[in-house]
């Protein structure tokens, strides 16, 4: 210490020399400024500021290696997390478009069977109302049949009792009943 008091007392002997004041007197306000700050570096040496300074920046520098590290770790596991999650999001799009797919495979079969199932209906209908058709159709020659057979049984009823007497009736039953004889025999 005294030795860096003595150099810097030499150093600034020159510049000393045109002033009318002595450098070495508490007058001397760059001299008190000098002695300060001389005696605040040798607090900061005696304390060892600087070896605390340096200690706290290589902590710090720890630290911050410590927390890129970290980063570097996360980005590495968001990455790795980000690579599944892209895995999975395309599996369960070719999950979806399989699903799609066959859910249209079956509404075409569903489509197709209904198609068919609708034809096979209508022809059984279309059986049915022909069969209905011709059971009226047979019911209604059949009914106007009888309407005649009825209305011309009627008619010749009216015609033989009109033209026949109690005689001719008896002659006809007569020969009816012996035509049915030779008919039976």
């Amino acid at each position: 210490m005294k030795k860096l008091i003595v150099l810097f007392a030499l150093l600034a002997s020159p510049a000393l020399a045109e002033t009318e004041e002595a450098f070495f007197s508490l007058k001397n306000t760059e001299f008190i400024v000098l002695l300060s700050f001389l005696l605040f570096v040798a607090i900061l040496l005696w304390q060892k500021v600087p070896a605390k300074l340096g200690a706290m920046l290589d902590a710090r520098a720890n630290q911050i290696k410590a927390d890129l590290d970290q980063a570097r770790a996360l980005r590495e596991e968001a990455k790795v997390l980000l690579a599944s999650y892209e895995k999975k999001q395309k599996e369960v799009l070719a999950q979806s478009e399989r699903i799609i797919a066959t859910a249209k495979e079956e509404a075409q079969l569903a489509a197709a069977q209904a198609k068919e199932d609708l034809k096979a209906s209508i022809a059984r209908r279309l059986a049915a109302a022909v069969e209905q058709i011709s059971a009226a159709e047979a019911s209604a020659v059949r009914q106007v049949r009888e309407s005649a057979i009825s209305v011309a049984v009627a008619a010749a009823a009216d015609v033989l009792s009109q033209q026949t007497t109690a005689a001719s009736a008896a002659s006809s039953i007569d020969a009816a009943i012996a035509q049915v004889e030779a008919k039976l025999h």
